[in-house]
């Protein structure tokens, strides 16, 4: 044993829950080196047994598929053998997770659970007395923690969209009814992780991104993290946590490796496996579009992670947020994207890569392994091309165009054009809103605009005036018309905005890639 390890050792907190856990709480940089370091070893696809070729097949299907990838991580046998990064996205950047958060979530409740802070039996109203409905239904009374994370509250509909309206959403969720027993009926429910969050919270003082910190994020050198909170300032749980991709590569691989890390046993075994096995069965579809066995959303859901095909499970978020756990392949593959169908990515997974993995290692293959190379080094998402000029630039450089009432707020906007890019300044009753763009080009920025970026749920949005960064890009569709895409860089999400010219008149419309609906069209005309 080290003298770092002694070291530790002094500080351990013995759990009771059965689990025979022990938590270290690094109290140095090289507590947290000896426990994680930075970054996950690597190596090449061939030494780890998976083929080039099979990765490359994978990464030209995503393209022509229209899967816009944001960043791609393979890790075999605790090796990254592939990964990259499509530009503006990069390594050192978070990107928000939606519903990955809530396998974090998760396992925020296994490290109290092992700590003898609760256990999954728990029932919920027992940590919430001031907030229970007046009458407390038998469901209600009955309902248990281990419910909340298998998604089997016994609601009919999902009542996040609801709860977040409110602001005390512990209180609105206990209020919604629960017609059926807990535990026999699936419903996917946000609100349910979120009150996970608010019991790790209430048992520990502290926010579960707080209360990971030194039991998870600090042992596996992840840094920077940021999550979203409610009204009252308790961790959305179900959403609203901001990672880079190699730290949804380490989690996945601590689950891999049933909670142990380098020398370590940061979470129990035990845990791990109740945690990522089958809990509840998913309804079937009325009219399915494939068999059940082919649908990854018909495995079985644990507790906030889903059962995938292959004997892999997962968690996942919102337009491909994905963390994909493979024990029979001793592999984890993390992904960040956007795209209209998360299956759709699966697919490609157990098309190309699953037949990939072979043995334990492959005999070398320089030249596959150079393309392979040579495609993950700068991939690069590209602005949106047309034309570089017009004449009307000229004309409407300089001018301000007063908009008609708009549920927006915004009162106008005005275009400065150069050769190489153009400043379009918005502006409200109190407040300006410049966005800097290229011409078919990225320019580096930020905006604090209303409605940007675009989110699906409004529970736990940042406060307005916060800056979102991103960058802008913008070219001539035609004589009339300009086009500008901004890249919300830490989201999986951009926005079209569309600018019309006639006259004296513009209209200007905000189109967001995918989910979220539209926000009004501007229209104005010179002031």
């Amino acid at each position: 044993m080290t003298t770092t390890r002694r070291a530790f050792l002094k500080q351990l907190a013995l759990g009771t829950a059965g689990f025979g856990f022990i938590s270290f709480i690094p109290s140095s940089a090289a507590a947290q080196h000896a426990l994680g370091g930075k970054k996950l070893p690597r190596s090449t696809p061939e030494a780890e047994g998976i083929s080039s070729r099979g990765i490359l097949a994978f990464l030209n299907a995503m393209a022509a598929n229209k899967h816009e990838l944001h960043s791609f991580m393979l890790v075999r046998h605790g090796r990254v053998v592939a990964e990259g990064w499509w530009s503006p996205y990069a390594p050192q950047f978070n990107h928000t997770m939606y519903s990955m958060s809530k396998s974090f979530t998760s396992t925020a409740v296994g490290f109290a659970v092992a700590e003898g802070r609760l256990s999954v039996d728990d029932k919920v109203v027992s940590f919430f007395p001031k907030d229970l409905p007046d009458q407390v239904s038998d469901n209600l009374a009955a309902l248990r923690v281990r419910d909340l994370l298998s998604m089997a509250v016994g609601h009919d509909k999902d009542p996040t969209f609801e709860v977040v309206k409110q602001e005390n959403w512990t209180k609105a969720f206990l209020e919604w009814p629960i017609p059926h027993a807990p535990g026999t009926k699936f419903v996917y429910n946000s609100a349910a992780t979120y009150l996970c969050s608010a019991i790790v919270q209430k048992l520990t003082g502290q926010k579960i991104a707080t209360y990971l910190r030194p039991r998870l994020f600090d042992p596996l050198g992840i840094a920077d993290i940021t999550w979203e909170t409610c009204p009252r300032g308790i961790c959305t749980g179900g959403w609203g946590l901001s990672i880079q991709t190699e730290g949804l590569a380490k989690f996945g691989q601590l689950y891999l490796q049933k909670g142990r890390w380098k020398d370590c046993q940061i979470l129990p075994a035990k845990w791990i496996e109740e945690a990522t096995t089958f809990k509840i069965q998913q309804p079937s579809p009325a009219k399915p579009a494939r068999p059940n066995a082919q649908n990854d959303w018909l495995q079985g859901y644990c507790y906030q992670f889903w059962r995938s095909q292959h004997n892999a499970f997962r968690g996942d978020g919102a337009f491909g947020q994905f963390t994909l756990v493979m024990p029979d392949q001793d592999a984890v593959i993390a992904i960040t994207s956007e795209s209209k169908s998360m299956q759709g990515e699966l697919d490609l997974v157990w098309e190309h890569l699953l037949p990939a993995m072979k043995a334990k290692s492959l005999p070398a293959d320089p030249q596959s392994q150079a393309r392979l190379q040579q495609t993950l080094s700068s991939p690069a998402l590209t602005p949106p091309k047309g034309q570089t000029s017009s004449p009307i630039a000229a004309r409407v450089s300089g001018k301000t165009f007063m908009f008609a009432t708009n549920d927006l707020g915004l009162t106008s906007a005005a275009f400065a054009f150069r050769n190489d890019g153009c400043v379009v300044t918005f502006k409200d009753a109190r407040t300006s809103y410049p966005v800097t763009c290229g011409i078919e080009r990225w320019q580096l920025g930020g905006t604090t605009l209303p409605g940007t970026p675009p989110r699906l749920i409004s529970g736990g949005a940042p406060k307005p005036g916060t800056k979102h960064k991103l960058v802008a890009s913008g070219t001539w569709k035609d004589e009339d018309t300009f086009e500008m895409m901004w890249r919300y860089y830490e989201t999986p999400h951009h926005d079209t905005v569309t600018c019309r010219f006639d006259g004296d008149k513009t209209s200007i419309e905000f189109t967001a890639s995918i989910g979220p609906k539209k926000r009004p069209v501007l229209r104005g005309q010179f002031a």
